[in-house]
């Protein structure tokens, strides 16, 4: 029998690279004949894992890790017509049925027959319907002709995967929290968070074309990348406000749109820096984003959280300051980017060198046998984006 091996976690702190079952074409106990077998060419360690790794969620013992991924096909199940074997492809996070009400109208986040316990759905993640993660050597994607994004030339491809990768989540994530909080052409924007999604979400702003990009974090390398491609940054550490270092920077304190890229586990700023806060973004967003603004809430937020500070936060209920967002008409969007409402546009603008994301986020190409380290290193603030090469595909390149 062919082998496989995944990121495993075992509990707080503790992850592990197993064997794991060779994925099958089964969904159910049925035959899967929409699915494809993938050789997993990369695959991404994401903020969103570290949560789980660090106890932060109800993550189950066990679970193999990993939603970020890209691959070549192996295996096609009878019923697959457009993806063929060979085909090298992007694999949204979002699990998606493209039959569903939500399917079809383009809210692939939020599939509604991928899950049995909620709306969407996603490989290797805390409450997401229990599908194996990606983090591995091999992995089966369900309605393969409907959510996989086939690059076109291969070998073209292959020469930008560290690039590519990154449309599997935090390229898209990033786009869809700036497209959502109104970035355009000529914008003022403050991102919160210089982790690799915020990071991505920066470069979108670019993208995007705004006229400032203004990144904010706690750790000094993080802000240091984020001035590597042209933005401006905030220390929220200082005893200066958000809105008075902004104001340094624009002449004014506020910015015509925010996003918030850090999501529950966020500390206060100035004095508070070293305590944790929930709702310490959300407020701050508030009160720098200008009235009739918008801000995007990529950033995640759960409902079970064991290390939460306090019993509302275990159970995510935030002291989020509702009233001022009210008065200053500001609209707020939230929830899982669907991926495929932007991976086409953004890989062409990969292909056609208008991004270079993998320079952006800072990618760090190591082994799937280093899992461990980068997920240590990822903890401890690294300015990277660790991206797993199982079969030592992409550092030949």
């Amino acid at each position: 029998m062919a082998s496989n091996r995944g990121v495993v976690y075992l509990g707080p702190g503790k992850v592990e690279v197993q064997s794991i079952d060779f994925p099958k074409l089964v969904l159910e106990k049925r035959k899967c004949e929409h699915g494809v077998i993938l050789r997993i060419v990369s695959t991404n360690i994401c903020g969103s894992d570290q949560h789980m790794v660090r106890g932060r969620t109800t993550a189950p013992s066990g679970l193999v890790l990993g939603h970020e991924i890209t691959g070549e096909v192996l295996e096609a199940g009878r019923d697959v017509e457009f993806i063929k074997v060979g085909d090298l492809v992007s694999v949204p996070f979002n699990i998606a049925c493209g039959r569903c009400r939500n399917c079809k109208e383009r809210a692939t986040g939020v599939c509604l027959n991928v899950n049995p316990s909620r709306p969407g759905a996603a490989y290797g993640y805390v409450d997401m319907g229990g599908w194996v993660g990606g983090q591995a050597e091999y992995v089966m994607v369900p309605y393969a002709d409907f959510n996989l994004l086939k690059f076109p030339d291969k070998a073209k491809a292959m020469a930008k995967i560290r690039d590519l990768t990154c449309l599997s989540d935090i390229l898209p994530t990033g786009y869809h929290g700036a497209v959502t909080a109104g970035v355009t052409t000529g914008s003022t924007v403050y991102v919160a968070g210089a982790g690799p999604v915020g990071l991505a979400c920066a470069a979108a702003c670019q993208l995007l074309g705004a006229a400032v990009v203004i990144v904010g974090d706690l750790i000094p390398e993080r802000l240091a990348q984020a001035r590597k491609f042209g933005c401006e940054t905030v220390d929220v550490s200082k005893t200066a406000t958000i809105a008075e270092q902004i104001e340094e920077i624009l002449g004014v304190p506020e910015v015509d749109s925010a996003v918030d890229c850090v999501g529950f586990e966020a500390h206060g700023h100035g004095a508070g820096a070293g305590k944790e806060a929930p709702a310490t973004v959300l407020n701050s967003l508030m009160e720098i984003t200008r009235a009739a603004g918008a801000i995007g809430i990529p950033g995640l937020y759960v409902t079970g959280d064991p290390g939460g500070i306090d019993e509302d936060a275990k159970i995510g209920r935030l002291a989020i300051r509702i009233g001022l967002g009210w008065a200053r008409s500001h609209s707020f969007t939230t929830g899982q980017c669907p991926v495929m409402k932007y991976n086409r546009q953004l890989m062409m603008a990969i292909l056609h060198d208008k991004i270079q994301i993998a320079k952006a986020v800072n990618v760090d190409v190591i082994r799937l046998d280093d899992a461990p380290r980068g997920y240590k290193d990822f903890d401890k603030g690294a300015a990277k984006k660790f991206v797993l090469d199982p079969h030592g595909m992409v550092s030949k390149n």
